[in-house]
């Protein structure tokens, strides 16, 4: 057993006595059914994502099925516009407890208000539809990106697998509200249980910190993948694979590594499919190494949650490898953004090897906790890793080629 793969088995015990430890007690969980039930309200949310495309995805939960809707403008006391989740096959979104509406055709660098609103369902019959209580948020805002910005700023975190208290611990390094976004790149979790967990565990800290008003973007980690809610769990996000987008200098490519294990593991019981799955990927990042946006950016950022080296030799770090790095290697990349081996480390390129610098954040235990803030104009990027006592502990600076 390499030391990667020793010191992961550790934490994970570790792990699973501080889950338990922070679970809500039976009896209290039982007190609070009454209440919950009793009034229809926000379960959660509103918090953004986007792709930075003149577009804002806002989404929240309410505890009962409803109907709901967004009302925005560009004054706080003047929500003149309404958006609606999208429609499918002519039926808007309706009759669900999860919201997910995108405000599209947004102006450059301008800030906009908005609020979310639900209409409870009481009754669904096919020729009646019965409405109950209405609620909203407070109004809240966001600034919509201008693409064409001269300098882009996002931070980083990883491996936090189920310990949302270092969610804000985290942040309070670095603010979220200085940020263009925050990304988390995996292992946000153990695995996948059920709803309440990915509330509590993610959604309630994000939005009681940054998500009402600063987007985040995240990619699926090999835990990700795992649990009985891992079929589930995507909807509750904009997206959860792999995407491209440009932010100012930055072209930034996101690649969903998958498991860490082989398909056949007996663990999966022969449903899972993961080779294919970054197979279809790599082909995809063929086609965008090659494209007008990849080439003409000043600066191209890869975030994958397992590394394309230096993360072990178990299946998946070595398909990774084999797959990704011969492109990363021909499309010139400039930074590589990783977690999972729970080891902070600045990888210097290698001429023989990686030819770009790789970053993998530490965590999930306090002391190994990282936070990785970047910074990017058109003539440099400079990124920072900082541990949890507020220390840098890695930096890397690139310069336009």
């Amino acid at each position: 057993m390499n030391e990667n793969q020793s010191n992961r088995r550790n934490f994970l015990k570790a792990g699973l006595t501080l889950s338990a430890a922070t679970l809500v007690a039976p009896g209290a969980a039982i007190a609070n059914v009454t209440e919950r039930e009793d009034a229809f309200k926000i379960a959660v949310g509103p918090y953004l994502q986007t792709n930075f495309n003149n577009s804002m995805t806002i989404l929240w939960l309410t505890n009962k099925n409803a109907a709901g809707w967004v009302e925005f403008g560009e004054q706080a006391d003047q929500l003149n516009q309404k958006a609606y989740g999208k429609a499918e096959l002519g039926l808007m979104q309706a009759n669900s407890k999860l919201n997910a509406v995108t405000l599209n055709h947004l102006k450059p660098g301008t800030k906009y208000y908005y609020k979310i609103v639900s209409k409870e369902i009481k009754d669904f019959q096919p020729y009646k539809l019965t409405y109950g209580e209405t609620v909203s948020s407070n109004v809240e805002s966001f600034l919509n990106a201008n693409q064409a910005k001269e300098e882009v700023s996002f931070v980083m975190m990883n491996d936090i697998h189920d310990r949302p208290e270092s969610i804000p611990h985290l942040l309070g390094l670095v603010p979220a509200a200085q940020q263009d976004f925050v990304f988390f790149n995996g292992d946000i979790f153990d695995y996948q249980t059920d709803e309440k967990q990915i509330i509590d565990h993610m959604l309630q800290p994000c939005v009681d910190n940054f998500a009402k008003n600063t987007p985040f973007i995240y990619v699926r980690g090999n835990h990700e993948t795992r649990g009985k809610f891992a079929r589930e769990f995507a909807q509750y996000y904009m997206h959860v694979g792999h995407t491209a987008f440009t932010l100012g200098p930055v072209r930034f490519v996101i690649i969903d590594t998958g498991e860490d294990k082989e398909d056949a593991h007996p663990v999966y019981a022969g449903i899972v499919n993961f080779d294919d799955y970054r197979i279809q990927q790599a082909e995809w990042l063929k086609t965008e190494i090659n494209s007008k946006e990849f080439k003409k950016a000043p600066f191209r950022v890869v975030l994958m949650h397992i590394p394309p080296r230096y993360s072990g030799d178990a299946h998946g770090p070595k398909h990774c490898t084999e797959l990704f790095e011969p492109l990363l290697n021909q499309g010139k990349v400039d930074l590589v953004l990783s977690g999972h081996t729970h080891k902070y480390m600045v990888h210097q390129p290698d001429k023989n090897l990686n030819h770009y610098p790789l970053i993998i954040g530490g965590g999930p235990q306090k002391g190994t906790r990282t936070i990785t803030k970047i910074k990017a104009d058109k003539n440099k990027l400079v990124a920072s890793m900082i541990d949890d006592s507020g220390k840098e502990v890695g930096t890397y600076t690139a310069l336009r080629k």
